[in-house]
């Protein structure tokens, strides 16, 4: 799963960063870092609460296959072509 951030729709309400401060990061002025976040495993409940809590909808809950392997589980094995 992934979290898709819309810079430009952020205001700076923090309120993705009140439901999970380990996950989302903010700037010195409160406003949602630039790029996509990745969430691991154990952190998707408290991801998607961030995310929903965002009265912008700055940010965006990605749940396709793509977003659960990333690039690094794409990369092939040792031993594989």
């Amino acid at each position: 799963m992934r979290i898709i951030v819309h810079n430009a729709k952020c205001q700076g309400h923090a309120r993705c960063w009140a439901q999970a401060p380990d996950i989302f990061k903010l700037d010195d002025d409160g406003y949602i870092l630039p790029g996509d976040i990745q969430v691991a495993e154990g952190e998707q409940l408290l991801a998607s609460q961030g995310a929903r809590s965002c009265p912008e909808r700055a940010l965006e809950v990605d749940r396709t296959s793509a977003a659960r392997f990333g690039p690094a589980a794409m990369q092939p094995r040792t031993g594989e072509a």
